[in-house]
């Protein structure tokens, strides 16, 4: 495993040069912040870097800009929020030029903090381009990761610069995220539920294949399930329907059938903005599956038990939707109620904790809520992650 910071003494860190990249891709209307979830969650490792003298340097993406400059899309606008919460001056460096990130690191005083404009606008970042990671390297005497949500990416500032500092390590936020999605994906407590939802069936196929030899149960939801459903013959109206995936799908319920615990009752409608829908067990061929039904939340709870370990990636219906999110609501109901009942559960990031979060329950309340999105799928399928790689 790569090193933490707690690896490295305390007097480590006094007057280093450090680049901690961070995953600030946050939402932004007309440069006002909408959610800052992900700048508080980089608060423990600056402000620990910050207290032991490091001098920093904070990187972060924004937005798909594809490597050009697009003004809606600067970090600069962050600042005010960042210097509130750290109760510390921010620096900003406009743009990657060698002769400013030179300058910067002559000025910095230890304990002082500095954001770069966004990675990616420059085209160097996504190609990870070794020439753009030399520049980002300039005066850099130690690089920390804690951008989680892009460990999966090979892009410049994840996988190519952290190659070029020996020192290196990863920040609290990333230590805390391997920590409990390695449990799930390689020693899970039984009884092992894995509960999977979303639209995309292709995004958790390779959860599904890591998986399913260890796992006990498997509760599918989401418009995903309506693809399993499908591939067993029955009826879903016009539900969604990965028709490319349909034989993998049929593959793994021929497998292994005992353990997946399908939808037998549905909220159906014309279209996800509907204002309401009706309970049918039978889907019409003018309706849409939008959430799993009320007996199909019971059998969901009941197959989640309060010990082991619970792993949930993807909501249960259209939850933007208050018509649709009841069966979203009833998963994480249980899964706290799981918590406390002994069980280790796991939320995975993305859409499943939007939901979540959207639905008022705290993240205190279970054992971890990911940051990731597609870094969580990509490392408990077990794929190798290219922010990981590096560090390591």
């Amino acid at each position: 495993m790569p090193r933490t910071l707690k690896d490295f003494p305390e007097d480590f860190w006094k007057g280093r040069a450090t680049v901690v990249r961070v995953d600030w891709n946050v939402p932004l209307h007309e440069g006002t912040i909408q959610d800052d979830t992900r700048i508080r969650a980089s608060l423990p490792t600056l402000t620990y870097l910050l207290e032991r003298g490091a001098r920093v340097l904070v990187m972060s993406h924004l937005g798909r800009p594809k490597g050009k400059v697009v003004p809606e899309y600067s970090l600069k606008p962050l600042i005010p929020r960042v210097e509130a919460l750290l109760g510390r001056r921010v620096r900003f460096v406009p743009e990657h030029r060698e002769a400013l990130l030179r300058a910067l690191w002559s000025e910095l005083r230890p304990g002082e903090l500095a954001l770069l404009e966004n990675l990616r606008f420059h085209p160097g970042e996504r190609n990870n381009d070794p020439v753009f990671a030399a520049l980002l390297a300039q005066g850099v005497q130690a690089y920390v990761n804690d951008a989680f949500g892009t460990a999966h990416r090979a892009h410049a500032s994840v996988d190519a610069l952290p190659r070029r500092i020996s020192d290196r390590a990863m920040g609290f936020l990333f230590e805390r995220e391997i920590y409990w999605l390695r449990q799930v994906r390689e020693a899970p407590v039984a009884p092992f539920v894995v509960v999977l939802g979303g639209a995309k069936v292709s995004d958790k196929l390779g959860v599904i294949r890591h998986l399913l030899s260890r796992v006990d149960r498997l509760l599918v939801g989401g418009g995903m399930a309506y693809t399993f459903l499908a591939a067993r013959g029955e009826p879903v109206g016009r539900s969604l329907v990965d028709e490319d995936h349909l034989e993998a799908v049929r593959s793994f319920l021929e497998e292994a059938p005992e353990k997946f615990v399908l939808p037998v009752d549905h909220v159906v409608a014309e279209s996800p903005d509907a204002t309401g829908g009706e309970v049918v067990r039978t889907i019409p061929p003018d309706r849409m599956g939008l959430d799993i039904g009320p007996e199909t939340r019971k059998r969901f709870r009941e197959a989640l038990p309060g010990k082991g370990t619970i792993f949930w990636n993807g909501p249960m219906g259209v939850f933007e939707n208050a018509a649709f999110r009841d069966g979203t609501r009833a998963v994480a109901d249980r899964m706290v109620a799981a918590c406390a009942e002994g069980a280790t559960v796991v939320v995975g990031g993305g859409d499943t904790a939007s939901a979540y979060n959207l639905l008022g329950f705290s993240t205190d309340a279970v054992s971890h809520v990911s940051t990731g999105g597609g870094a969580t799928l990509s490392y408990v399928a077990g794929e190798s992650l290219p922010a990981l790689e590096a560090l390591e």
